[in-house]
């Protein structure tokens, strides 16, 4: 009881924090652009907008844009996500007061960016100091948490634990137990003893005992989804008689839902290409007087339905990169041309993607388009992976935004799983607005993510993790 009200108590002066927060970054705004807009301090039809414009805006892009996690994201991730947020609301809320003052027409729009510029530089910082602020302060009173990991096949166990490890300040991991050799009583302690229990590559029935003895004793669960976990999570609740059932449709994407996708493919490519073209044809010029080969490369990728397409990008490599020995691209690979490796870095190489979307063979959210022959061998070892072609391939789409590119397959296949079964028009617009967070971000990745900690270099009944430089 006592647990449950100080739980009850620090949630609500999270809220409390991220409200003040919005509340600083509004003041900001309204402030320091009051400074140079006498409209906004007087009482105005300017001023009452602009009062409902800033706060609205900046907490739907927070929630966009993952909220203000404290205590669940490092602060830098928090800190990132949450200055995109603020520079677009910052943005629309610019643009409805030039909309709101056409009426002064001596208004020094340089002024204004130079303006924006510096209030933005200090929600920056405010944002800084409310996440270290509130990051330190949530866990100066919450320890991590004693995890427990479970497991039965530990094939890629290492990988996991790794990536667990990273988050020091939100789980400290105790214990690793096969499952396989703890009799019951041993499994039930040993849960016991812990605050979280992840559980990995255990069988349907061992993981239903573990789940329903953690739910039994108010322990926190995690575990990796199958596709049958996607699909239940995803189902509707549905009444027979006296009888609740889970209802899972398969139906793909309604008449109307096809019709909307399709036009906001049109009007984003179009619009996308229209405002592009001036960067893409310097890409093309440097492309060409690089080695004066061809500007786009062209390749048999697979899509809906297992239908193959070529998709259209600006080249990266040199002419007949793979004519002697076809491999996958790595960090310092000699086959990348100095053009190159700049337009990879800031996936500019993609935006010939545009003319793909446009003739209707992509869309602009969707699952990566594979190579034929790698969707090929993915299905021998995945048979689940065909079906994320129930849709169209995409330019981006969730596992584009959560993965990385050595994110493994199977957790790709997840992620676009997950956004076919929740699909929305709602959805698309929100990953849309997400995939500004990866254009910025570093497109480095390990090759294992996180350090397996102190006294778990070894995993029983599995060699220990290597680690291996960045790739691309």
């Amino acid at each position: 009881m006592v647990k449950s009200l100080a739980q009850k108590l620090q949630r609500s002066l999270l809220r409390s924090f991220k409200i003040l927060l919005v509340l600083v970054l509004f003041l900001l705004f309204y402030l320091l652009f009051g400074l140079t807009e006498p409209e906004l301090f007087r009482l105005s039809r300017t001023a009452a907008i602009t009062l409902i414009c800033f706060p609205v805006i900046c907490v739907l892009m927070l929630k966009i844009y993952g909220g203000f996690p404290i205590g669940i994201k490092k602060t830098k991730e928090i800190v990132y996500s949450a200055s995109i947020a603020v520079f677009l609301a910052n943005a629309v809320t610019y643009l409805q007061l030039a909309i709101m003052r056409v009426n002064f027409p001596n208004r020094s729009y340089v002024k204004d960016i130079f303006t924006l510029i510096g209030i933005f530089l200090l929600q920056v910082i405010t944002i800084n100091l409310f996440g270290y602020l509130g990051n330190y302060l949530y866990f100066t009173v919450n320890p991590p948490a004693k995890c427990l990991f479970i497991y039965g096949d530990s094939e890629g166990l290492p990988q996991l634990v790794g990536k667990v490890a990273k988050y020091k300040k939100q789980y400290k991991i105790c214990q690793m137990l096969d499952i396989h050799s703890a009799d019951e009583e041993t499994l039930h302690k040993t849960i016991r003893a812990h605050d979280s229990v992840f559980l990995y590559g255990l069988g349907e029935t061992e993981k239903a005992h573990v789940l329903e003895y953690c739910y039994k004793h108010n322990r926190t669960t995690y575990l990796t989804p199958e596709l049958s976990d996607i699909i239940t999570r995803y189902s509707h609740q549905a009444i027979i008689d006296d009888t609740v059932v889970l209802e899972s449709r398969v139906s793909g994407l309604t008449f109307e839902q096809r019709l909307v996708k399709r036009a906001m493919d049109i009007l984003i490519s179009g619009v996308g290409l229209l405002i592009a073209s001036p960067i893409m044809l310097v890409e093309a010029l440097a492309i060409k007087l690089e080695d004066h080969g061809p500007v786009f490369f062209r390749q048999p990728r697979v899509t809906k339905d297992g239908k193959t397409f070529e998709v259209l990008k600006f080249r990266t490599m040199i002419v007949d990169a793979d004519k002697n020995n076809k491999r996958l691209a790595s960090q310092d690979d000699d086959r990348i041309t100095k053009v190159g490796k700049f337009l990879r870095k800031t996936r500019m190489d993609e935006l010939p993607q545009f003319i793909n979307i446009l003739k209707g063979d992509m869309s602009i959210v969707g699952p990566r388009p594979e190579q034929v022959e790698i969707t090929e061998k993915y299905v021998e070892v995945l048979p689940e992976f065909k079906y994320r072609l129930k849709v169209k391939a995409g330019l981006t789409g969730l596992a584009q935004i959560q993965g990385k590119y050595n994110t493994t397959p199977r957790d790709k296949l997840i992620f676009d799983l997950i956004y076919i079964e929740q699909y929305s028009i709602l959805l698309d617009i929100k990953l849309i607005l997400q995939t500004v967070k990866v254009l910025f971000k570093s497109d480095s990745t390990e090759g294992v993510i996180g350090e397996l900690p102190e006294g778990f270099d070894e995993i029983p009944g599995h060699p220990s993790v290597e680690h291996t430089e960045s790739q691309k």
